[in-house]
């Protein structure tokens, strides 16, 4: 038999029912974690990965109940820590499709060091961090991104700490993949998980997501039906930055200064206005985007930056075939190292 005759090994086909573990989900009535799984399990039969390949690795918090309900290999391990288990595994078993989930307090405040330098080193990883601007597992104290003010359990008089904005934080960590959505863009969270999924290195994406209990109606701009398409710009790479009910409005780049212009009444073309390019290796733009907040301007949402460079895993894979070329010695001299001594 030659080796064109031979039954070749073909993955089975799943669907999104097959990455479903069976468990009740228990989250709250209307919680944004719900679309979040859904649209999970909607992108991985397209992914061709084996679900004996793939590994949901989380801290603590309520997104972090999310491995109990993919049927894939998940780890629920302690707080703020999974993207350090995640590194581990992924150095260890580097054919495994690696994901963090994590949430906006266990991944920004005691995870803030852990997820930093996961994304500096550019693990081969994907993060995906729910941020719905409040710690709601241990009921409803404010959180590393909640808004400046808001009155929690926490801080009866509202707070005074100054939120963290997730983007610009990976942004100065030099994450090699950026991106934002939101839980109710059915089919915008899925294209940017996919995204996630195709790059090679660490994929940070923010996924806006609301608390019912907690932090009720925190992005109502981005899913009020009336608000969202004057506070909301969908990022395309290579196009313009154009955004309104009828897509009148537009970002114009004033020397350094983004401005958001009616440019249709002003006279300009959408060739005037400022064009996203998410391949640029200088972050400037990117960082432009991350700073645009709600109401001043659109949020942007999409892929704010996609570059390519070496990932950890590939570099230490290199080092250590490198380092075991050039040992000569035997692991007990080694050791002892080149100056040892006997004491008489």
């Amino acid at each position: 038999m030659s080796d064109t005759d031979k039954p070749q090994d073909v993955l089975p086909i799943l669907t999104p029912k097959d990455f479903d573990s069976g468990l009740d989900v228990r989250w709250c009535p209307g919680c944004g974690n719900y679309a979040i799984l859904a649209n999970m399990k909607k992108i991985f039969p397209s992914l061709g990965i084996p679900r004996e390949n793939i590994v949901f690795i989380s801290g603590i918090g309520c997104s972090s109940r999310f491995p109990y309900y993919l049927n894939t290999y998940g780890m629920h391990t302690i707080h703020g820590r999974a993207p350090t288990i995640a590194t581990g595994l992924k150095c260890s078993r580097p054919e495994l499709s690696v994901w963090v989930i994590t949430g906006d307090g266990d991944g920004l405040s005691i995870g803030g060091n852990h997820l930093m330098h996961a994304i500096r080193r550019n693990v081969d990883i994907k993060i995906i961090l729910f941020n719905n601007q409040i710690y709601g597992l241990t009921k409803g104290q404010y959180s590393p991104t909640s808004k400046q003010g808001i009155r929690t359990k926490s801080s009866p008089q509202g707070s005074i700490d100054y939120p963290v904005n997730p983007i610009s934080w990976a942004l100065g960590a030099e994450a090699s993949f950026i991106a934002r959505t939101e839980a109710t863009y059915g089919m915008h969270m899925q294209k940017v998980l996919q995204r996630a999924a195709e790059h090679k290195g660490t994929a940070f994406v923010e996924i806006y997501q609301n608390c019912v209990i907690f932090n009720d109606g925190t992005f109502r701009y981005a899913t009020d039906k009336e608000m969202r398409d004057d506070y909301i710009l969908e990022l395309e790479h290579g196009k313009p930055m154009v955004f309104g009910k009828n897509r009148e409005k537009g970002i114009f780049l004033h020397g350094l200064t983004p401005k958001v212009i009616n440019y249709k009444e002003a006279g300009f073309e959408e060739t005037d206005l400022l064009y996203h390019d998410e391949n640029a290796r200088e972050s400037t733009l990117a960082f432009f985007l991350s700073r645009m907040q709600y109401p001043t301007f659109p949020e942007p949402i999409g892929i704010f930056r996609a570059i390519e460079k070496p990932t950890y895993n590939e570099m230490l894979e290199q080092q250590l075939d490198e380092a075991k070329k050039s040992v000569t010695k035997s692991l007990q001299e080694l050791i002892n190292g080149d100056e040892t001594w006997s004491v008489t």
